[in-house]
């Protein structure tokens, strides 16, 4: 089996093949790209290195001045970014109150229309409570009158009362 030749692949370049004076120069100029930015990126290191010994002494020297200047920069930055920002959000909540009010359909007004009814039914259904009026719904078919004060919520006083009234 050794001895069998593989099959070439046309990555792989035989042995026969000559190297081409175009294979030959796309090595010379990627080795040349490749050198040039190695010595760049040595150059850049040097740099940042000579220039964090050079500014070591400076900003500690300065320290005292630079810390607390630069928390009240960014203590500013931020301000002024917070304000803007709750500024925007001011004009987009007025003008999709602006939308709602004069009868367009900005996002989300069904659910503020849903909560609204659904506010509005709950105390309705308080006040009723609390004034007495409470009805209580008799469709429950086969269901005691202790099960259709619990499902209704029915205060004990009232409870009684019910049962009073049906016994």
């Amino acid at each position: 089996m050794a001895d069998q030749a593989r099959p070439m692949s046309r990555y792989e370049p035989s042995p026969a093949q000559p190297i081409t004076s175009r294979k030959a120069v796309k090595f010379v100029t990627a080795g040349a790209v490749g050198a040039a930015l190695l010595v760049l990126a040595g150059l850049t290191l040097t740099g940042t290195v000579i220039a964090v010994v050079v500014a070591t002494p400076i900003l500690v020297l300065f320290s005292p001045v630079l810390v607390p200047a630069a928390a009240v920069v960014f203590l500013v930055t931020s301000g002024f970014f917070f304000s803007g920002g709750s500024g925007l959000a001011a004009i987009m909540v007025l003008l999709w109150i602006y939308n709602y009010v004069t009868g367009e359909h900005p996002p989300r007004a069904d659910k503020l229309d849903y909560a609204r009814g659904r506010i509005a039914e709950t105390a309705k259904d308080m006040n009723d409570r609390a004034n007495g009026q409470h009805v209580v719904c008799y469709a429950f078919v086969g269901c005691s009158v202790l099960s259709i004060c619990s499902l209704c919520g029915l205060s004990g006083l009232l409870k009684r009362s019910i049962l009073l009234i049906h016994s």
